[in-house]
């Protein structure tokens, strides 16, 4: 691993941040977030939504990276749905799709808008409740058996944080060997290395982006990383109370867990200190996971969203294609191309 290349010296940090998605990215600028989808045609479709500006106790420290956190589930969950919707487009599976009764009510009575939201906030609840039950309580229950033989509190909370861990980097790599979640890593590393080029202020070209790191110090695993890692710090200073107080505690102290472990991410974004690097070493291990080598085209789907979000134009809610070079594509026209390329194949 070559920190030189990762906390590279002359860069220039910035805010841009994104999350790789189906067959695209989704970057964050200052005013905008755009969601960028390869679509069946090789032409990108890109989707661009205005910030909303946070009030100013929302920058507090701590707290931020609990809304932060919150925030990032939301938006992460609404931009999968979305990349989901534009590839379903392409197939056309939106037309074999028949409703539920329950989704026909639903729509009845509060609109399609009001169908997606239900969707999107029960996903949203859902992979909470499911993370907090493995990673979180599941963790504690287990080891809560080994009380009866350990006395040591240190130990057993030792125990309790290392076990989270290893079942935490058992479930990223299994799933890294699915074929749609490598290509989502895939995205990942373009992510990463076309904000390296972005920061390090050099033309955004697949050739440009290609030579930096998959890794980078700002990253949502590292963040991940640090939650685990500051979470056995700070459960083991209270004791090893019976199962109840534990998942209780252990619950009350995630927004604590998650707002601290923003703070740390921020600074090492920041900084290229020799105890940032050393702080950054397990998550930087776990992007080694998470993040592939992308190829070219999809280089040239991150270099289309982190173009988007820098537009001169004001922030609005549009949704358009493009080609790879960013140049706008006539819908009409693309779906000719499809009708003709159709009829060739019967």
């Amino acid at each position: 691993m070559d920190f030189d290349k990762i906390f590279i010296k002359d860069c220039n940090p910035t805010k841009m941040g994104g999350q790789a998605v189906m067959e695209g990215i989704m970057m964050k600028g200052a005013d905008r977030m755009a969601v960028a989808v390869r679509r069946a045609d090789r032409t990108i479709n890109v989707r661009e939504t205005p910030l909303k500006k946070r009030g100013k106790w929302v920058k507090w420290p701590i707290i931020r990276g609990v809304m932060t956190f919150v925030d990032s589930l939301v938006t992460g969950t609404r931009t999968l749905m979305y990349s989901a919707e534009v590839l379903e487009e392409d197939i056309g599976a939106e037309e074999e799709y028949e409703p539920s009764k329950f989704e026909n009510w639903l729509e009845a009575h509060f609109g399609e808008k009001g169908v997606f939201n239900f969707a999107l906030y029960l996903s949203v609840v859902l992979a909470l409740v499911l993370s907090i039950g493995v990673f979180v309580l599941l963790p504690t229950w287990l080891v809560g058996v080994l009380g009866k033989v350990i006395s040591s509190t240190i130990v057993l909370n030792l125990i309790e944080g290392v076990l989270r861990i290893i079942m935490f980097l058992i479930y990223v790599a299994a799933i890294s060997r699915m074929e749609d979640i490598y290509r989502v890593f895939q995205y990942h590393g373009a992510e990463h290395q076309t904000i390296h080029c972005y920061e390090n202020g050099l033309e955004l070209t697949p050739e440009n982006c290609a030579q930096f790191e998959t890794l980078h110090p700002r990253c949502g695993t590292s963040f991940l990383m640090f939650v685990l890692i500051i979470s056995l710090l700070l459960f083991s200073l209270l004791g090893w109370p019976n199962l109840a107080v534990r998942i209780l505690s252990r619950l009350l102290l995630i927004p604590v867990v998650a707002g601290l472990s923003y703070e740390v991410l921020r600074w090492a974004g920041s900084s290229t200190s020799g105890i940032v690097k050393i702080l950054s070493v397990p998550g930087l291990l776990m992007q080694k996971i998470t993040t592939k080598v992308p190829d070219e085209s999809q280089l040239e789907v991150a270099i289309v969203a982190v173009k988007a979000c820098l537009q001169d134009r004001p922030a609005e809610e549009r949704i358009y294609d493009v080609d790879s070079q960013g140049n706008p594509v006539d819908r009409n026209a693309r779906n000719e191309d499809a009708d003709e390329s159709d009829h060739e194949n019967e």
